[in-house]
């Protein structure tokens, strides 16, 4: 018998849980590392099995047998779908599973299920809508470092350019290209071993230096205002009518809010739950199916 059902939210930057009741009763939440599926099917499961128990833990509940609970899961990785069918086949003993790309649960649990769409900017970037039809329609997505334009690695990228034209004397220095090279580890032959090594999260984690000094440096705001200006051509692929509301979600919808245009401005509105609240929705329809 299910006793308890699992939400998951799994990227490339960390994984966040909620656990549910198997009757919907909301009892806590949990964090881990990143379970998007190219790190790995083993890593991924992993990381949701932590994210799990702490979600136990802070609930103050006894975590039962595996085959008493029921899991939801929205995953960075799942277009590739050798890889979304190991993670399925790799199930640990969970009593059901269902599966799907974590755009597609954040748009489950911005809008609880009704038709809009969302932009989740995170460590990548993806665009999903949910028309009235039942029919979903996605954009961007692609993956870094080909697409993903306005997420956190993207914007990385760019700042970690930027510094690359410093260090070579194409364009003048700033503090804020000091603090993306000492990030990087300062000196040109550091920078270049940094490069080396990188993944998308790597890339990522430069994003916030870029926020820092939005509102004091020139080049830094460019990259931000592009950022805003990719959100804005998402949104047009998304729903090119203007007619569904959109949510801006992930840990960078709401920086960069500031530097979307305005017309878009007007159509953005708070998302009411989040990818976990999603993956909860996707496991209870898959139980009810």
């Amino acid at each position: 018998m299910i006793e308890f059902l699992i939400g998951v939210d799994g990227g490339g930057s960390g994984t966040r849980v909620r656990l549910a009741r198997a009757n919907g009763q909301l009892l806590g939440e949990g964090q881990a590392g990143p379970s998007a599926l190219l790190h790995g099917i083993k890593n991924a499961w992993s990381a949701v099995e932590e994210a799990a128990a702490r979600a136990f833990e802070s609930a103050g509940v006894t975590p039962p047998a595996r085959a008493h609970i029921a899991v939801g899961l929205g995953l960075a990785g799942v277009h590739n779908r050798q890889w979304a069918a190991n993670f399925v086949a790799a199930n640990p003993g969970f009593a059901a599973v269902a599966l799907e790309t974590d755009a597609f649960t954040t748009v489950l649990g911005a809008h609880e299920g009704q038709p809009g769409a969302i932009i989740a900017l995170g460590t990548g970037s993806v665009g999903e809508i949910l028309h009235a039809d039942g029919s979903r329609h996605e954009v961007g997505g692609w993956g870094f470092p080909s697409g993903d334009e306005a997420g956190g690695a993207w914007i990385g990228m760019k700042a970690i350019n930027h510094v690359q034209q410093v260090t070579d004397g194409r364009v003048a220095g700033s503090a804020f290209s000091q603090a993306v090279a000492d990030a990087c580890g300062g000196s040109r032959d550091r920078i270049q071993v940094w490069l080396a090594n990188a993944n998308q999260t790597a890339f990522a984690q430069l994003a916030r230096i870029v926020l820092q000094f939005a509102d004091s440096d020139a080049t830094a705001r460019t990259i931000l205002s592009e950022a805003g200006r990719q959100v804005a051509l998402i949104a047009h692929g998304l729903d090119p009518s203007g007619t569904l509301p959109i949510a801006l979600c992930g840990g960078l919808g709401e920086p960069l809010r500031a530097f979307l245009p305005p017309a878009l401005l007007q159509r953005i509105v708070p998302p009411k739950g989040d990818s976990a609240a999603g993956g909860l929705r996707l496991i209870q329809q898959h139980l009810k199916e």
